[in-house]
């Protein structure tokens, strides 16, 4: 279904927008893909779906920037999300803003992250001032470490994510960092 969006801004094939109630029903599929969620300890509910919507809505208004809800310009329809975002949990490097994505498993291997993921750092540097952005995944998830060393990004350290501690599989995250230029 085509409809007209509104984009903040654009890349070559992407369009980035606020989270509007319409995207709930497509985004909890993509939530509830286990193959998308392989990383993450479980796939998320159609409640939790709507609560990071209204998470990302809220930010948005108060930082302009958020994990952006992303449509193919083709034919405006969501894929995911690719943004930024405040991370405050417990570290010696927080709170920090950090870039991150969730795609649909049929949007994968067409260099969507990684074009999205760049243009969204270019809006992060001239449009909002950020200077440095952080990206975490676990050691285990090699597809998002190659996207963040596709973007420019460069390896800190590993370290154990608070919340994912007692996930054996999980626990053992990377955290990549770049500095963005000032404009």
């Amino acid at each position: 279904m085509k409809t007209n969006r509104s984009h903040l801004f654009k890349s070559e094939r992407l369009g980035f927008r606020n989270w509007e109630s319409s995207d709930i029903e497509p985004m909890s599929e993509i939530n509830s893909d286990e193959k998308v969620m392989e990383f993450f300890s479980r796939t998320q509910t159609k409640e939790q779906t709507i609560e990071f919507i209204d998470r990302m809505q809220k930010q948005f208004a108060e930082k302009e920037y958020c994990y952006f809800a992303v449509d193919k310009l083709e034919d405006n329809v969501l894929i995911g999300f690719i943004g930024v975002n405040l991370q405050t949990f417990e570290s010696d490097f927080t709170p920090c803003i950090d870039i991150g994505w969730r795609l649909k498993s049929s949007e994968w291997n067409k260099g969507y992250a990684t074009e999205g993921a760049k243009r969204c750092l270019e809006y992060a540097s001239k449009d909002l001032g950020i200077k440095k952005v952080y990206s975490i995944t676990p050691v285990v998830n090699l597809k998002s470490e190659k996207i963040m060393l596709n973007i420019g990004m460069k390896k800190v350290k590993h370290f154990i994510f608070p919340a994912l501690k007692d996930d054996e599989r999980l626990k053992e995250c990377v955290l990549y960092e770049i500095d963005l230029p000032t404009h």
